[in-house]
């Protein structure tokens, strides 16, 4: 599927976003509930890392369909992606959550952001 820049944003903007509110969600949110313990909810809330999950995989499905997405941009939404379900599916990786799902969040942020400057500069995705 070949698709205009202007297509690539609406694929890949929300796509950054959603990792965005991830990494938020992991790193700044603990220590706001610190300050603000009705906030703490949110923090542990197990069924927020798995909607966040879900609410990437379309749009990492829709870019790695793509079939301009070059091999890097496919390979960082891939480990960023499986990194994300290993931090909010696997039980006996949950000592390490919050590290799989930070890094997660930024490979598959950094795998959307090389799609779409290249999508950018080539005026393909």
């Amino acid at each position: 599927m070949s698709t205009t820049p202007s297509r690539a944003a609406a694929i890949d903007a929300p796509a950054i976003a959603f990792s965005g509110l991830c990494f938020i969600h992991c790193l700044i949110l603990p220590v706001l509930s610190a300050s603000l313990p009705s906030l703490g909810v949110l923090a542990e809330a197990e069924w927020l890392h798995k909607a966040f999950v879900f609410a990437a995989l379309p749009f990492s499905l829709i870019a790695l369909a793509s079939k301009q997405t070059s091999a890097i941009a496919g390979g960082l939404i891939v480990v960023g992606f499986s990194l994300l379900v290993a931090g909010a599916f696997v039980e006996a990786l949950h000592d390490y959550e919050t590290l799989l799902t930070v890094t997660g969040a930024i490979v598959l942020a950094s795998g959307h952001v090389v799609r779409w400057v290249r999508t950018n500069a080539s005026g393909q995705s």
